[in-house]
């Protein structure tokens, strides 16, 4: 066992296909298992914003830009890991006579063109489900109890948009291909918690931590969640009339994503360096929703974490502490 000492860090990452990302003080680095069984370590070269415009790393204002360069970096690490891992590979996927055509006049930006189509429905239909649904549902309730519960919209939309998460998460891990991504991410949190226990990052060491991590992205979109249950309900007393028109108050309440979606990163930073009640008590469904999105990883699958971690940590403990 290690004489380091525990410590609360910054490192982070995201779990790919068949991989691990890590970002620390050594940059951003993915160890992906190929095809061969070896596993393929690489550094990535990626511009943070603050670094360029001094504002954009100012409290809140770092959320928003977080968020935002965490859904681009994360679409350009799945696309490497899909064809590291040797996925991708197009030469063995039987293709019909319209992707034929599109891959001949399109060539290589045809899995680009693709994935931006499908980035662009995605959003359609994430708006569709946790903004048009839950306010949809919530009309058709107050019809049937004569208005009862206008007083309450806020707060009742907010509930079922974490009920329409939850059936959602709880679905998608029932997929094959989903709950083998979900062990690298139990292997990404597993590494990391270990590395914050002062042990050494071993099989064995991992193996016996946490799967549940505060800093989590699941936790991050699920403090969101609870935040806008707050800021709805105060929009309804705030905008009442506004409230009545359906796509009007769905309009309102996307306005205010950005400002919600600052004030849960500083949650999450917070929460990170902290253990007090209010932050167990706020971070306590993220860290149940955390059940469905990780799950334990094998031993192989726990040794890419550790090579994606020791890629982007140093030898000084005190180099990637949370700022």
């Amino acid at each position: 066992m290690s004489d380091k000492k525990t410590h609360k860090t910054s490192v982070g990452g995201q779990a790919l296909i068949e991989g691990v990302m890590m970002q620390g003080p050594r940059g951003i680095a993915t160890a992906v298992r190929q095809e061969s069984g070896n596993i393929l370590v690489e550094h990535h070269e990626f511009k943070h914003a603050k670094e360029k415009v001094k504002f954009l790393g100012w409290p809140v204002i770092r959320g928003i830009v977080a968020f935002v360069e965490s859904m681009i970096l994360g679409y350009k690490m799945l696309m490497y890991s899909a064809e590291a891992s040797g996925m991708e590979d197009m030469e063995d996927v039987e293709m019909n006579k319209f992707e034929k055509w599109l891959t001949d006049k399109l060539g290589d930006k045809f899995m680009d063109i693709l994935m931006v189509i499908a980035s662009f429905l995605g959003v359609c239909l994430a708006i569709l489900i946790f903004f048009y649904f839950p306010v949809l549902l919530f009309n058709r309730l107050n019809v049937w109890t004569d208005g009862a519960l206008t007083a309450w919209q806020g707060t009742i939309e907010g509930v079922l948009k974490i009920i329409i998460f939850v059936v959602y998460i709880a679905l998608v891990s029932r997929m094959k291909d989903i709950k083998r991504t979900f062990m690298y991410h139990g292997a990404e949190h597993k590494s990391i918690a270990c590395y914050e226990a002062g042990l050494d990052l071993t099989v064995e060491n991992v193996k016996k931590c946490s799967r549940f991590h505060p800093r989590c992205g699941t936790s991050f979109i699920f403090v969101m969640l609870i935040f806008s249950i707050v800021f709805s309900t105060i929009l309804s007393k705030i905008f009442p009339s506004i409230a009545e028109v359906r796509i009007l108050w769905m309009l309102l309440k996307m306005a205010f994503i950005p400002f919600i979606m600052g004030i849960g990163y500083e949650f999450i930073k917070y929460a990170g360096k902290h253990d007090n009640v209010i932050v167990k008590i706020l971070s306590a469904p993220g860290l149940w929703m955390q059940r469905l999105t990780t799950n334990e990883p094998d031993d192989e699958i726990i040794e890419v974490g550790i090579e994606a971690l020791k890629a982007v940590i140093t030898d000084n403990p005190e180099d990637d502490e949370i700022k």
